[in-house]
């Protein structure tokens, strides 16, 4: 009885260690996307009236955890059913991504969208103010359920050749990380300037710190976009590189952070450019 206990212990030991492996390839896999994650979200879950922030960026979790709830059987089911079908949805990934990302370089470059006339919030009655944020809050589930598609797919696939007790743990994980993680470092963001503000307040009205808080929002934001785009070109890249042979032997001697990079940007251009052919033959 002692003996199958200490086996059942050394079992339970070699899987968690399997577990422990596989979970941090699996988060160096996704690390590019949950970049990308990390400033979508960030940039969603600002511009909101300081009392309406965190409410809204919890409102988006929950909308996080219903996605990844909805996802991950799906995920397993394929990966014990039908695992051929995993590198498609991952191509499939690969040019929205890139799309993603070429399309905001080209906006940039060459805006394209109408000019929205900017009202403020008391020239809004509540009930408009709420629809507004009821909206916002949608559409930003609906980027993360995209998102954490290609998150978990992503994790998956580096964990394939696992077990299926080692790929659900993993992989669930992984999908933890991507939620409370990311919007737990959003939290911190869009609180920054009201804890500069509290800084300053504290001092007299007078803070370099609490300047320098209030001050770097912004620009964080604008980072976080910039370093997100890279990112979301660097991981389509990634998808096509290293599941076609044909892909790779173009990027071949390239280093492979270049050579990703390379491949999102034609795909992306190509997708724009389809995108737009396709926008102008319907208009």
């Amino acid at each position: 009885m002692a003996a199958g206990l200490l086996a059942l212990l050394d079992d339970i030991s070699v899987l968690m260690d399997d577990v422990s492996t596989m979970t941090q390839v699996a988060t160096k896999k996704t690390a590019g996307i949950l970049g990308d994650d990390l400033a979508v979200n960030a940039e969603k879950a600002s511009g909101f009236t300081s009392s309406r922030e965190l409410p809204v960026l919890w409102a988006i979790t929950k909308g996080s955890f219903i996605n990844k709830a909805i996802i991950l059987p799906f995920a397993f089911l394929l990966s014990a059913f039908a695992p051929w079908i995993i590198v498609p949805i991952l191509m499939v990934g690969g040019v929205y991504l890139a799309y993603e990302g070429a399309e905001k370089i080209y906006e940039y470059f060459f805006p394209h969208g109408e000019k929205k006339h900017i009202t403020s919030l008391e020239q809004k009655s509540k009930e408009e103010v709420l629809a507004e944020e009821k909206s916002k809050i949608k559409s930003a589930v609906i980027t993360d359920f995209i998102l954490s598609i290609e998150i978990i797919i992503i994790a998956l696939s580096a964990v394939s050749s696992e077990p299926m007790t080692v790929q659900i743990a993993a992989v669930t994980f992984v999908a933890l990380i991507a939620t409370v993680g990311v919007y737990g470092i959003v939290a911190l963001l869009v609180r920054m300037d009201d804890f500069g503000y509290k800084l300053i307040a504290m001092n007299g009205g007078e803070s370099a710190i609490g300047e320098f808080f209030v001050r770097s929002l912004p620009k964080v934001i604008k980072a976080l976009t910039v370093i997100g785009t890279i990112a979301m070109l660097l991981v389509a890249g990634g998808i096509f590189v290293h599941n076609s042979h044909f892909v790779h032997d173009l990027v071949d001697g390239i280093p492979f952070i270049f050579g990703d990079l390379l491949i999102g940007i034609i795909v992306g251009a190509m997708t724009v450019a389809v995108m737009m052919f396709i926008k102008k033959v319907k208009a």
